[in-house]
């Protein structure tokens, strides 16, 4: 199933409002702020650079400009030019210099402006980076965090080449850990341990979460970079999820909880290495997958997480699993044809209604 373009509130009912209650991971009783994604990715780098000396930031216009999104904005008045700098317009040069100081010692965070762009540094990434420790059995690491900005849906100024989802390019290789965390905790959380790895982390941060906010506890907490993590609790309906789909995989949760419909969500907030007993569990429980994905349908991650699902509760799954992806099809930049190439809430909440009825 992909993605189609009719409008969530062609349902009937009134679409929730994506608010930091539909996704709370922080108990009440645990000191936190309400913060954004985007503040709590720069929480989590001004602590680790006030932690550890060897943490440097580097990728283009992410010193007095912030990055792109604004991101690293302040970090540079705190920080000054030798830890927080700017690069030249070469993604490739920005890898390589990343890989060179890890090799040395130190932990560089780099940015690329676009994961679209990150083909111009592939060789770095697939070849040099995720090889070498192997390459010298342990002798050398490569502890470097390699910081995206994915996804489309923020409008026309993005369009084909700029609004990818291209997550499983770096899943494939091994040698890689990739990160897309959903929410502001979650954000927080796996950045810190990922600067803290000693291997190289692929971090992609959805365009349109950095917005979003959420509670995040004060002071320092690291998260599994191995795990996936369980945001609602179902019985009837297992959904896979990752990224900004996540937040339309609850949506479509509460909109169907009213009929009855018990859905669990599964954030793949790590999508290599999978936490495939995860989701293997969670399909034996209720006998019933759809799986969500911004990404393209052919060769997509919703296919492995399906996959896994299939080859871990074969026995117990009572109908087919259904996928619910992006459409096969560059993005196009007018703002009307771009949103049919997504999934959205109401996408969603038909592949759970096909599925319970099955």
């Amino acid at each position: 199933m992909t993605a189609t373009s009719r409008d969530a509130t062609s349902l009937g009912a009134a679409v929730p409002v994506m608010s930091p209650d539909l996704i709370r991971q922080v108990p009440d009783d645990i000191p936190a702020r309400e913060l954004s994604y985007q503040e709590a990715i720069r929480e989590a780098l001004r602590e680790e650079m006030v932690r550890d000396e060897s943490v440097f930031l580097l990728g283009e216009d992410i010193a007095r400009h912030g990055g792109a999104f604004g991101v690293t904005r302040t970090l540079f008045d705190q920080f000054g030019p030798e830890r927080v700098r700017n690069t030249p317009i070469s993604e490739n040069t920005i890898v390589g210099t990343a890989t060179g100081a890890a090799l040395v010692g130190m932990r560089p965070v780099a940015e690329i402006m676009f994961v679209d762009f990150a083909g111009l540094a592939m060789d770095q990434i697939a070849t040099q980076a995720a090889k070498l420790r192997f390459m010298t059995g342990g002798q050398c690491s490569v502890p470097w965090v390699l910081r995206m900005p994915q996804g489309g849906g923020a409008g026309k100024s993005t369009a084909a080449q700029h609004s990818q989802s291209l997550e499983v390019w770096f899943a494939h290789i091994p040698g890689l850990k990739v990160v897309l965390p959903s929410t502001p905790y979650d954000a927080k959380g796996l950045m810190t341990a990922a600067i803290r790895d000693d291997n190289p982390v692929v971090f992609l941060e959805h365009k349109l979460l950095y917005s979003f906010k959420g509670r995040v506890p004060e002071g320092d907490y690291v998260l599994p970079l191995s795990r996936c993590d369980v945001k609602r609790r179902g019985t009837d309906v297992t959904v896979v999820a990752s990224g900004y789909m996540v937040w339309h995989a609850m949506l479509a949760a509460q909109m169907l909880a009213p009929e009855g419909i018990s859905v669990e969500v599964v954030d793949v907030r790590t999508i290599a290495p999978l936490d495939e007993e995860t989701i293997g569990a969670s399909a034996r429980k209720t006998g019933r997958v759809v799986v969500v994905a911004e990404a393209c349908r052919a060769y997509g991650p919703a296919n492995e997480w399906a996959m896994v699902a299939m080859e871990r509760a074969w026995d117990r799954l009572v109908a087919p699993i259904i996928r619910v992806t992006g459409r096969s099809s560059p993005i196009p930049f007018a703002n009307s044809l771009e949103k049919g190439v997504w999934p959205d809430t109401s996408s969603v909440v038909e592949a759970i209604r096909r599925v319970v009825a099955r």
